[in-house]
């Protein structure tokens, strides 16, 4: 029988109400104070919902804030790398009691999405969270930007979430939940699920790592995030099109899922790599699969800064393992795609891939070369920026 890893803190914690409980919470909460939140924090209330952000029960109360900033765990020790938290505005705050319940809906929507008990309210530093946790108080960064935008004061405790958004509708057949695809792994009989981190379409380069955790692991799960995104990334949908076309025509049925989850994306490089981590193994995976600038943004991280921050805590604390792959091109000596540790070749004879330089082309109008990606995903996505531009 197949042994998936546990969860993270060792037993998920999914937050969603439902059935009878949930209709009361509804009710009970057209009466409360109404907060509402930003894309991000809707984003993580929906994570901590479905079970992904196990162990945590709500946003952080401020040891817990403070620890993660300082030293990338819970103030009990378990390893958590980035804050989540809820701001207000000092107005919202003062008319905050402690220990008071409140309504959490979503801003842009004007959907109610949970409650929340709060436990603590507290000032924080935004520029201290920036340099810790994205090693840059650049505001030209999406995710400093976005400590920057939140309000003056954080709210502590527990949630009851009750809505997932759009997500289950919009994404229907590919959107799962921890507990799902945990049975579904189970169901195939896997035991090591290597999990593939993907914002962007599938090219040569991620489909050879992919390929390479294929071989020493009993499935694999790609593993896109559908939350929201920087305005110059290719929208889900696209996605979605492009990674169902490229597993139909490339990669064994039978040993691959994919599915959905809505995060939005911080670009927090190293320390958002080990989120990702955490989230995947929360998701039933033993593995993860960490290439070069995992969850970067512009030239804020080196190339393998999200590889060695897993050096940088004891592996007891995490079950699931890194799989650490080098920079991989294609060597058109090797008539392939290879990497820096099985090449013997020049620099000039490598074909360099990235999504930076895949979008660039694609933008300018200009045909990516095949080594760059499978024709039937290029398609897609020249069709894509081809009506974006009309």
């Amino acid at each position: 029988m197949a042994t998936l890893v546990p969860a993270h803190g060792g037993r998920l914690k999914p937050l969603m109400l439902s059935g009878e409980e949930k209709k009361r919470k509804m009710a009970q909460a057209m009466s409360l104070m109404k907060v509402k939140m930003t894309s991000r924090e809707t984003s993580d209330l929906i994570m901590m919902a479905i079970g992904a952000f196990s162990p945590l029960d709500g946003f952080m109360k401020q040891s817990d804030y403070e620890s993660v900033v300082e030293t990338m765990h819970l103030a009990d020790g378990t390893l958590w790398p980035i804050p989540i938290t809820l701001s207000v505005s000092l107005t919202e705050a003062d008319k905050i009691v402690e220990g008071q319940e409140i309504a959490l809906f979503d801003a842009e929507s004007d959907e109610l999405m949970g409650t929340m008990i709060v436990q603590e309210k507290y000032r924080y530093d935004r520029k201290r969270e920036a340099e810790k946790v994205f090693r840059t108080s650049d505001e030209a960064h999406p995710g400093v930007a976005k400590v920057y935008a939140q309000k003056d004061v954080l709210l502590g405790g527990p949630v009851s979430a009750l809505s997932e958004g759009e997500y289950p509708e919009k994404f229907s057949g590919t959107y799962a939940r921890p507990a799902e695809t945990r049975a579904i792994f189970e169901e195939r009989g896997w035991s090591t699920v290597a999990a593939f981190q993907v914002r962007n379409p599938i090219h040569r380069s991620h489909e050879y790592c992919t390929k390479i955790a294929l071989e020493v692991s009993d499935g694999l799960f790609i593993h896109p995030l559908v939350g929201k995104l920087k305005h110059d990334d290719i929208p889900a949908e696209v996605r979605m099109q492009c990674y169902e076309v490229l597993l139909e025509n490339y990669y064994p049925k039978d040993r691959v899922v994919l599915k959905v989850y809505p995060m939005e994306m911080r670009y927090g490089g190293p320390r958002e790599a080990v989120l990702h981590a955490i989230i995947r193994q929360n998701f039933g995976c033993s593995h993860m699969i960490i290439g070069r600038d995992h969850a970067g943004v512009g030239k804020y991280y080196g190339p393998f800064d999200a590889q060695n921050i897993f050096n940088e805590f004891d592996e007891s604390e995490l079950a699931i393992k890194p799989l650490k792959i080098d920079w991989t091109f294609w060597c058109y000596k090797c008539e392939g795609m290879a990497s820096l540790k099985t090449c013997p070749h020049e620099a000039k004879d490598r074909c360099l891939i990235s999504g930076t330089e895949l979008r660039r082309m694609l933008a300018s109008g200009e045909l990516p070369p095949k080594e760059f990606g499978r024709p039937e995903v290029l398609q897609i996505l020249m069709d894509y920026y081809k009506n974006l531009n009309e």
